[in-house]
Order: C-alpha cells, then sequence, then structure tokens
C-alpha cells in the first residue's frame, strides 16, 4: 500500500470515529427543551370524537387525552394548547408540523416508523377474558368446555377461532354487542366472555355494585406520537410519562376517565 493511501485510510478511519462518538455523545445527551419546542408551549393533536378519551363538551374539550396531555406539558414546564383534528388527519398534522405531538389513542402503528415515533404505551386496548369474581378461574390454557360469550365478527371472534384451530373445545356465545356478552356473564349465563378492555372498563364503571376478575389475552398498546425528527421532543414527553406513572398520576387520571 502507497503511503498516500494509507494516510487516506487512516483519515477516513478517524472521520468514522469522530461521526460515531458524535451519534453516541448526542445519544446520551439530556434532551434540550428549547430545541423540542421552540415555540415555548405544547401544541397537542387530539381526536375529539372518541369519548371518554378525548369529546368536546359545550365547545370545551375534555377527556383522558385532554387531561393526559395538560399532566404531561405541566411536568415538562410548558404550556399545552389542543387542536381537534379529524382521525384521518392526524398523522398529516403531526409530519407537516401543524402540531407537535398527538395524544389521540393510537395503537402502536408499526407501518409508521419510518415517519414517525411512539413513546412508551399509556394505556392498553388489549382483549380481556373475564369471569366472574366468585367463578372457577378460567385461563387461556383451560378454555376447553367453557360457554364463551363474545361479540360476533369482532376480534374476539377471531381471537377464539384461533384458539379452536390450536385444539380447544369452547361452546362459543356470540352476542350483537360486546355489552350483551358482559350480561350474560354477570346474569350466569356463560363462564366468560371475551372483550376490549375499553368495553370492560366502561361496563364496569356503570355497574359498581358488579365484581370481575380479568386477565388480558392480547395486547393493544395506545401511546403518544411524535416526528421522527424530534427526538428531544420525544425523549421530553416519554421522561414525563415515566413520571406520571411512577407518581401514581397516569393511573388516577385513567380511574377517573373509566
Amino acid at each position: 500500500m502507497k503511503r498516500e493511501d494509507s494516510k487516506f485510510s487512516r483519515a477516513v478511519m478517524a472521520a468514522a470515529i469522530l461521526v460515531s462518538l458524535a451519534a453516541v455523545w448526542r445519544h446520551y445527551q439530556p434532551p434540550n427543551r428549547d430545541l423540542a419546542f421552540p415555540a415555548g408551549g405544547i401544541v397537542i393533536g387530539v381526536d375529539a370524537s372518541f369519548p371518554p378519551f378525548a369529546f368536546d363538551n359545550a365547545g370545551a374539550l375534555e377527556g383522558l387525552d385532554i387531561e393526559l396531555g395538560e399532566a404531561i406539558a405541566a411536568e415538562i414546564g410548558l404550556p399545552a394548547r389542543f387542536v381537534n383534528i379529524s382521525y384521518y388527519g392526524l398523522y398529516d398534522a403531526l409530519i407537516t408540523g401543524g402540531v407537535d405531538l398527538l395524544i389521540a389513542a393510537l395503537r402502536v402503528d408499526q407501518s409508521r416508523r419510518n415517519e414517525v415515533r411512539f413513546t412508551q404505551a399509556y394505556f392498553d386496548n388489549g382483549l380481556v377474558l373475564v369471569t366472574a369474581a366468585n367463578g372457577e378461574p378460567i385461563n387461556v390454557n383451560a378454555l376447553s368446555g367453557a360457554a364463551l360469550a363474545y361479540e360476533y365478527a369482532s376480534g374476539a371472534d377471531s381471537r377464539i377461532r384461533a384458539w379452536e384451530e390450536e385444539g380447544h373445545t369452547i361452546a362459543r356465545l356470540p352476542y350483537e354487542l360486546p355489552t350483551h356478552a358482559l350480561d350474560a356473564l354477570r346474569l350466569g349465563q356463560v363462564d366468560a366472555a371475551l372483550v376490549d378492555a375499553i368495553t370492560l372498563r366502561l361496563y364496569a364503571k356503570e355497574r359498581a355494585e358488579w365484581e370481575y376478575s380479568r386477565q388480558f389475552v392480547t395486547r393493544e398498546p395506545y401511546a403518544i406520537a411524535l416526528r421522527i425528527d424530534r427526538e428531544d421532543a420525544r425523549k421530553l414527553v416519554d421522561r414525563a410519562l415515566a413520571a406520571l406513572k411512577d407518581r401514581g398520576e397516569l393511573a388516577r387520571i385513567v380511574q377517573k376517565w373509566f
């Protein structure tokens, strides 16, 4: 190898090392609030057509997502402003810079990983297997022979069919609505019901006297979405969300609206 080639190779290697060190330095640097939210506030996109997460109450936005957004902004130390956006326009508003982040009961969408970043989950709307509190416990591995209520042509329906393909023999009892499936369980007509977590929470909230047991059988996390190029903002929001979880504030907000 010529001396010039060797010098060039060393220079390229040194440049590559410097680039790597710069990337590591940026990764471990604490997030900069002024860089994350240069306007001095946090603009949050919401969908006010999905109570109890967000809804319009005589011109005022209310709901779980609204209260969570206010709590996160307060944790970061900035004011929050909410923008009501139709569900199908949420990501466009985020990517074009119309809002800083989205809190809109959004599922973690893997197909959008090249456009946005998601925080840790703040709610799980997975399917739950519900049984009577004083009944015989039923778990996913002991479903054979159980009378199971569910909503026809729903995610629960698909999950039950998958269990049957795995060899479980289930007495399937389909209902028009998931609340009807829970009615059947509450009245002692079935052994268990399979519904999503939101349905169960809202149903149980209206029937405080009803006692039940439940276990998640699938996961459907809801998370906050931010632009992929706003890493400082994502870190700040994620840290704020973690702090709210640790203090029990997130659980309090969820309990309030469910």
